[in-house]
């Protein structure tokens, strides 16, 4: 690292110190009163049993569904817990009159990984539930075949206990409105109110596209290209490291595609790392067809920030990080290098995959950084398509399955960011081989084993 004695570059460095510090602690801060709300509210309900609003997020729209859930029934008197999935037991399941389920749906119909846990425990045995009024709100996505895979699921169980549905399952394809709409509806019945707290997402905003460069010429892969963003009106608004921008594209704007941001505050940009998607027919993508082809630079952008606490630091920010992904996930890795390098944090092992080392290392110069000032303590970089074997990230990884063990033992945290098909199920089956189901389901409860995959 070079150091310099120049005041106004050491002034900078300080007053750059002292914002990330804020950014750092307004997430502590709120994830205290909403513990301290959670605690309130549990003793409310312990007063008047019986009302449970659980979830179980992936990404951080059921959590945001159940926070106004929760204010929808405390606006009508209902006092009532909210709590994730996970931490609920048999006992509160036998104990309640009546629990709101909103659960997310990982992957090809899989429980999001808070409620793995909850998942295995329970939903593998019987548990008679006779007294239980409940009903599910189950988030997914059309595009895969086991379409709310997990509400489904848990729906089915609940009605194999005796539980009671209050009213028929609502499913929700990829945030629609209308079924939103649907929960709130019948929310509102049950409640016996008209009146709810505003639940429209926040309005997007405009950016300009201010650079735009591919990383990845002569790749045998599709195109890769890193974008940076600024707001038009010149205020740059705070997020953390893991976060998400939701952009609306012209030709598809009721529909907003998400993409992790690979930048922090610090930067003075939102940065992007998009690979452009092709049809079978030789058309693009909408949005990245449009990010990387068809806007100009200097365009305007429709852009919103969206927070993923499920990948946020966090209470995990004084941890050893273990960063696992592949193709573009390396923007939310990055995102997370760059945090962790502003606040000194060094204790960082990179496992990244793509296909040649001459075209797809992305960001090669930061990392080589990162490692040589020492906040990268551990890099693997795994290119499957340099050698005669095809070798993949999970191989590396399941290779150093005891070094593994010693970081978790140390009290490392997990983040994998890449793709769902084959790496994230090759990583996660690398990790139960050395630290066992039980062992990776825990870490997944506490919090240290995090994945943002698509």
């Amino acid at each position: 690292m070079i150091w310099t004695n120049d005041p106004s570059r050491l002034m900078m460095v300080a007053g750059m110190s002292v914002g990330y510090a804020l950014v750092c602690l307004a997430p502590y801060l709120r994830t205290r009163r909403k513990r301290q709300a959670a605690a309130r509210a549990k003793a409310e309900a312990a007063a008047s049993p019986g009302w449970i609003v659980t979830y179980a997020s992936q990404t951080g729209n059921a959590d945001e569904l159940a926070q106004q859930t929760a204010a929808t029934l405390k606006l009508a008197g209902i006092p009532a817990r909210l709590c994730e999935l996970s931490e609920l037991d048999a006992q509160d399941l036998q104990d309640a009159e009546r629990i709101l389920f909103l659960v997310s749906t990982y992957g090809e119909g899989d429980a999001p990984d808070a409620a793995a846990g909850f998942a295995g425990r329970l939903m593998t045995t019987s548990l008679p539930l006779p007294q239980l009024h409940y009903a599910v709100l189950a988030l997914g996505d059309s595009a895969y075949a086991q379409f709310c895979g997990f509400g489904r699921s848990l729906d089915q169980w609940l009605q194999a206990q005796g539980a009671q549905s209050l009213f028929p399952r609502v499913e929700v394809n990829r945030s629609s409105e209308e079924a939103i709409g649907q929960w709130r509806q019948q929310l509102s019945h049950l409640a016996g109110t008209s009146d709810a707290p505003d639940w429209g997402a926040p309005a997007f905003d405009e950016w300009r596209l201010s650079e735009r460069v591919q990383l990845n010429a002569g790749s045998a892969g599709a195109p890769v290209y890193h974008l940076e963003l600024e707001p038009l009106n010149g205020a740059l608004p705070a997020w953390q490291s893991g976060d998400l921008v939701q952009v609306a594209a012209p030709a598809d704007p009721s529909r907003a595609r998400e993409y992790s941001i690979a930048s922090i505050p610090a930067d003075g940009r939102v940065h992007l790392l998009v690979r452009l998607h092709a049809h079978d027919d030789g058309s693009h993508g909408v949005a990245s067809g449009w990010l990387t082809q068809q806007a100009s630079l200097g365009e305007t952008v429709q852009l919103r920030l969206r927070q993923h606490r499920r990948f946020r630091l966090e209470g995990n920010a004084e941890r050893p990080l273990i960063l696992i992904g592949n193709g573009s996930g390396i923007a939310g890795l990055r995102g997370h290098l760059k945090a962790r390098a502003l606040a000194g944090q060094g204790r960082n092992w990179l496992l990244f995959g793509e296909r040649n080392a001459a075209y797809d290392y992305h960001y090669r110069a930061e990392l080589d950084g990162w490692q040589r000032d020492g906040m990268l303590e551990k890099l693997d970089m795994v290119f499957s398509r340099d050698q005669a074997e095809r070798r993949y990230v999970q191989d590396r990884l399941a290779e150093q399955a005891e070094l593994v063990r010693d970081w978790i033992a140390e009290g490392a945290a997990i983040y994998i960011c890449g793709s769902l098909d084959g790496m994230s199920a090759g990583v996660d089956a690398a990790l139960e081989t050395a630290l066992g189901r039980d062992g990776l389901d825990a870490l997944a409860a506490a919090g240290r084993y995090r994945r943002d995959v698509y």
